[in-house]
């Protein structure tokens, strides 16, 4: 929620028209699901909470345990290796190409770096050390999920990026070529390399400054990876961007489910604005939905950006999946997770003085 509070500084408008799509109204987008108006009185008093006003433990006093990573070591990695860098980060080895979601290697999810969340730990490995990238997903444009300056350093070493729709007219303006640029809206997609991507409905919102409000799109994605050989298993992955619980997990299952690994949002939540960010146990129910078999949590352990301490969207889903018995992976940053067989993590977050 405070990322989007914060971002008010600057913005681009997108130059597209997308009228002609189902989730417009009178040039915003919608969810299925209308949300709740916030009101600027509400608005200004979560502000004030939320930047000025954090209980303690919000953020950890020790660093992080973080495994770092080099170039060498991600070149010799098998393929369906999975790397967790940080909050949405995730860097996928598939088909013998890297593919990253919502890439965010600045200090601070933030218009401006002299201000704002500000990381928890260092990314496992630095921007310019990362291998030449396959593609580049994105959910969605709040500023922990979309960084100007990660996409610009990117624009000529990825070959395409994924978006659903507006957020690629963004990336165009900051100069990525044109031609890399793919947009979807819900329930369209396109195959890469044999992979099959598709952009899937989210419950969330846009936006990065005062006036642009609802002007691009947000999504998930499932990922698709077919048998290469006889002896390969097919794999289904779901990464959900940013979204509160609704009713289109199921469809997204029904459509596309059973998931080998689900990546979910659960962090920078509370039970007020809880339609836009998941609970903990709501994100172990959208799992289910789903037809997940492990569940991956995501969007936490390396910005404060709500009102609960940090460990809490670890521990919350941690019990939740153990009373269900559904397989959890909470890998440490720049831990490899095996998405064929992912291996048993440790709750690594309680070395970590809160």
């Amino acid at each position: 929620m405070s990322a989007c509070l914060l971002s008010y500084a600057r913005t681009n408008h997108p130059v597209a028209d997308y009228a002609a799509s189902p989730q417009s109204d009178d040039g915003r987008f919608r969810n299925v699901r209308e949300r709740p108006a916030m009101g600027l009185g509400k608005s200004l008093r979560l502000f004030w909470e939320v930047v000025l006003n954090k209980p303690p433990g919000t953020a950890p006093s020790d660093p992080l345990p973080v495994v770092p990573l080099t170039r060498a070591e991600l070149d010799a990695a098998p393929d369906r290796s999975l790397y967790r860098l940080g909050h949405s980060t995730l860097l996928l080895k598939l088909r013998g190409g890297f593919w990253i979601t919502d890439p965010v290697f600045a200090e601070r999810a933030s218009p401006v770096q002299w201000a704002g969340p500000r990381r928890f730990h260092a990314p496992p490995i630095a921007l310019d050390d990362l291998p030449p990238l396959r593609g580049v997903l994105l959910s969605h444009d709040h500023y922990d999920h979309l960084d100007r300056a990660t996409v610009r350093a990117l624009a000529d070493r990825a070959e395409v990026f994924l978006t659903p729709l507006g957020v690629g007219d963004r990336l165009i303006a900051w100069g990525v070529p044109a031609d890399k640029v793919h947009q979807f809206d819900w329930w369209q997609g396109t195959t890469v390399d044999g992979l099959q991507f598709t952009a899937t409905p989210a419950q969330h919102f846009s936006g990065r400054g005062l006036f642009d409000g609802d002007r691009t799109l947000w999504a998930s994605w499932v990922i698709v990876d077919p048998p290469a050989s006889t002896e390969a298993a097919e794999l289904r992955l779901f990464f959900s961007g940013d979204t509160g619980y609704f009713d289109g997990f199921a469809e997204i299952g029904r459509r596309f489910g059973p998931f080998d690994v689900a990546m979910v949002e659960t962090g920078a939540y509370d039970r007020r604005w809880a339609f836009v960010h998941m609970l903990p146990e709501e994100t172990v129910q959208a799992h289910q939905d789903l037809g997940g078999r492990v569940l991956l949590p995501v969007h936490n352990g390396t910005f404060d950006l709500a009102m609960h301490v940090w460990t809490d969207p670890f521990e919350r889903v941690a019990a939740r999946t153990a009373e269900l018995g559904i397989p959890l992976s909470t890998p440490k940053m720049g831990e490899r997770v095996d998405l064929a067989a992912p291996q048993p993590t440790e709750a690594w977050w309680r070395t970590v003085a809160k």
